[in-house]
């Protein structure tokens, strides 16, 4: 293990580092890259380790492609508990729980329930926003940085509605999200059509819509393995086909640290890796690695459905980013494709396709845009989201001093991507992160930082 002198001074709980550290990164979709590279941009060396022969093969593959900061809400709200119970048994329902005799998942979905009042919604939206913000503005100055394309667009995302009761039910987290800064404009269906035309097929049932110019679209796979190259020529060890088995220990209480991860390598062959520090960014499969270390993460799988479409018709499919309320579905132009993806089924680690809940995906689609696409031939995939009770991310340090979480950003983590892995990267340096956020294990240093007794704490 690499020995690292560093001369340390204590600020307002923060321990500011004089040196430059070896981290290993363990995970490599957005969040884990994107680590890596605001590591390595403040000095570090930086090491990716992931159990795929590439990056980004996992829940950053084939999401639904937005960067949505003004329509980040919550799973968790006043509504959810009724329409989780309405959609209980329904094969093609928006968010499908299907319950096991498993501690982790009812230990997950009792706090859940917790997170649902209006205040604890109101809370977790301001964090969400706070990070998701942060995150944007990050994301366009990486991009003005290294020129990647990624079929980007910044036309904006469009949130439209087919339910009077819905379009209602939305104003209240609409507003909380101007009153926080967010350009979010409540619009009419006339003015839904003249943003995106090639909604006209449903003209007669849009009730209105949710508009925000300020946010993106763009493939999360092509961004993430774009900057994976440009971090590896920056001098980042990229390591797939590194399957990560343990986290290994030394101490005891305060004292205790990590003193290496076990893995087994690209030959088969058992080794453990060490370094000065580690970041565990491996999504719904964190909460696995940490348990052993005694840190219980409230991670829960939700796999999450995508349907990529190849578009014949270019007038007749969307150019603006849509959100489909009624089917809890996000759909994004990416060149001269359509991607379309949505719906959550909470069970287990499991990324077997559900027929049925693919073909949901098509029908509605279809409805949509009759003439847009080969609806003949889509590409279906499922990912794991990491999803945390409250949608509201770990990012920080754990109990154990060497060790800082990057995880559970659930539906949210090509939104939040770039702003996590900034601010993880100015937290082991011993820095403050430019954002008011509640983040994990750390002293308070201003209004936002840190709640006490948060669920965040690990």
């Amino acid at each position: 293990m690499e020995t690292v002198r560093q001369r340390t001074a204590c600020r307002a709980g923060w321990q500011r580092r004089e040196a430059f550290m070896h981290v290993i990164v363990l995970g490599g979709g957005i969040i884990g890259t994107t680590s890596a590279w605001f590591l390595n941009k403040a000095g570090h060396q930086v090491t990716i380790i992931d159990r795929q022969p590439g990056l980004a093969q996992e829940t950053s593959f084939a999401n639904g492609g937005q960067i949505s900061v003004s329509h980040a809400e919550p799973w968790a709200n006043p509504a959810a508990p009724g329409k989780v119970l309405k959609w209980l048994g329904q094969e093609d329902a928006p968010l499908l729980f299907r319950l096991r005799p498993e501690w982790l998942q009812w230990k997950w979905g009792l706090s859940f329930l917790r997170e649902c009042t209006r205040a604890r919604t109101d809370y977790n939206i301001r964090q969400i926003v706070s990070i998701a913000e942060f995150s944007r503005q990050t994301l366009q100055a990486v991009r003005a940085e290294t020129g990647i394309e990624y079929d980007q667009l910044t036309r904006g995302i469009l949130h439209f509605y087919t339910s009077q009761k819905e379009f209602d039910d939305a104003q209240p987290a609409a507003q909380l999200m101007r009153e926080l800064g967010c350009p979010r404009e409540t619009v009419d269906a006339e003015r839904v059509l003249q943003i995106e035309p090639a909604l006209k097929a449903m003209r007669e049932r849009i009730v209105g819509g949710d508009y925000t110019a300020t946010d993106e679209s763009g493939d999360v796979y092509q961004f993430t393995t774009g900057l994976a190259r440009r971090a590896q020529q920056a001098g980042v060890t990229i390591r797939t086909s590194t399957t990560v088995t343990r986290l290994l220990t030394e101490g005891s209480g305060a004292s205790a640290r990590i003193k290496g991860v076990e893995v087994i390598d690209e030959h088969g062959t058992h080794r453990v890796l060490q370094a000065d520090a580690y970041v565990l960014a491996m999504g719904s499969f964190s909460t696995q690695l940490a348990k052993p270390l005694g840190i219980d993460l409230l991670i829960y799988p939700g796999k999450g459905y995508s349907a990529t479409y190849r578009v014949l018709d270019p007038e007749a499919a969307p150019c603006v980013s849509l959100t489909d309320d009624g089917y809890k579905l996000v759909l994004s132009r990416l060149g001269d494709r359509l991607r379309v993806a949505g719906t959550c089924e909470l069970n287990g680690y499991s990324r077997e396709l559900n027929s049925v809940r693919c073909e949901a995906i098509t029908r509605r689609t279809r409805e949509l845009f009759p003439d847009a696409c080969d609806y003949d031939n889509p590409v279906y995939w499922t990912g794991l989201r990491p999803l945390t009770p409250s949608n509201v991310p770990y990012i920080g340090r754990s109990k154990i001093a060497n060790l800082y979480l990057n995880a559970g950003h659930g539906t949210l983590g090509w939104t939040m991507g770039c702003g996590s892995g900034r601010a993880i990267a100015d937290i082991i340096s011993g820095r403050v992160p430019e954002v008011d956020f509640a983040f994990t294990g750390m002293t308070p240093t201003r209004r936002g930082m840190v709640v006490a007794g948060s669920p965040l704490q690990a």
